[in-house]
């Protein structure tokens, strides 16, 4: 089994797939970090040093101004604001300046789209790109079992989403404490914010230390790519075509942006896999899509969800002609 992951990652690192990643990731993190500091500084030169409770006020004024007028978007903004009292009230700067800060927007951000793109590079022609090329009976010829050579590309798909990962991590550290400086890692930040009937809840607001907030987020974001992962995973296996299993994991995830703000009162919506990956919302206290759904409810789902699709890969894998 060794021998056969070795052989799967070496296949992937001759593709040059992570250098592609990796360059892909710095020039994001370039332009949103340049993007970031030039606002910044506009603001700055518009308003001189303000404190950042001062900003947390005028931003509390803003969104009360528009709630009459802001229609479906009302009970969202009535959160928010009651969020940033909260963080007034226990005199906590949300955004503390520096790399941690940058980070910890950047991956919030990432997780649900960005991220499991880059893992989809990844993971879509696993299976599909050796069956197109042939390579794949010879690799059947060996004197192991069907099952053994899947698992072990499937081994390899589990490392690979920790390099993607751990690369994201290290770049996003490296180019936003070259632009924001290093200091802020242990920083308080609130976590634990929770929506029940549409009203802010606060009993379970813990504290914690913005390097704990962003291992917390990595571990989220991890898990979410590792879905996508294996439910791109079981494309490959499905559709001989590369490109057709990354356009339908594609639609799929672009879908889930969309529907994450349109199904709100369709409530069976909340058992679809892509309705789930906001899972940094709960983190941060972002209202659900759905009324009642809860960071246990989401990662059970999406568990359920990535365990049908290994189920149903080993299941097609070991019984289909390969032709």
């Amino acid at each position: 089994m060794i021998n056969l992951v070795h052989n799967e990652m070496m296949k992937l690192l001759g593709k040059r797939r992570f250098l592609i990643i990796g360059i892909i990731i710095v020039v994001l993190l370039a332009l949103f970090a340049y993007a970031q500091a030039r606002q910044s500084e506009a603001v700055k030169e518009r308003l001189g040093e303000v404190d950042w409770r001062t900003e947390l006020q005028q931003q509390i004024v803003d969104w009360q101004n528009r709630l009459s007028s802001a229609g479906q978007w009302r009970e969202q903004l009535e959160i928010q604001i009651d969020q940033y009292q909260y963080y007034l009230d226990h005199d906590v700067n949300p955004s503390e300046p520096g790399a941690p800060s940058f980070m910890r927007g950047f991956t919030e951000n990432s997780a649900e789209l960005f991220l499991p793109l880059l893992v989809m590079i990844v993971a879509v022609d696993l299976v599909s790109s050796e069956r197109s090329m042939g390579t794949i009976k010879l690799l059947l010829t060996r004197p192991v079992s069907r099952s053994a050579v899947l698992l072990s590309k499937y081994i390899a798909l589990v490392l690979s989403v920790s390099i993607v990962i751990f690369l994201f991590a290290l770049l996003s550290y490296l180019i936003s404490a070259l632009m924001f400086g290093n200091k802020g890692w242990t920083a308080p930040v609130l976590t634990g914010f929770e929506v029940r009937g549409g009203e802010l809840d606060a009993s379970g607001v813990r504290l914690v230390s913005q390097w704990q907030y962003l291992l917390q987020q990595f571990g989220l974001a991890w898990f979410i790519s590792l879905v996508v992962g294996t439910l791109s995973f079981m494309l490959s296996i499905l559709m001989r075509s590369s490109a057709a299993g990354m356009g339908t994991m594609l639609a799929c995830l672009i879908s889930g942006a969309i529907l994450s703000n349109m199904v709100s009162s369709w409530d069976s919506a909340k058992y679809l896999f892509m309705v789930n990956l906001g899972l940094m919302d709960y983190m941060s206290g972002s209202p659900p899509p759905i009324e009642g759904m809860t960071l246990g409810f989401s990662l059970t789902v999406l568990a359920v969800w990535m365990a049908a699709a290994l189920a149903a890969s080993f299941a097609v894998f070991t019984r289909k002609d390969i032709y």
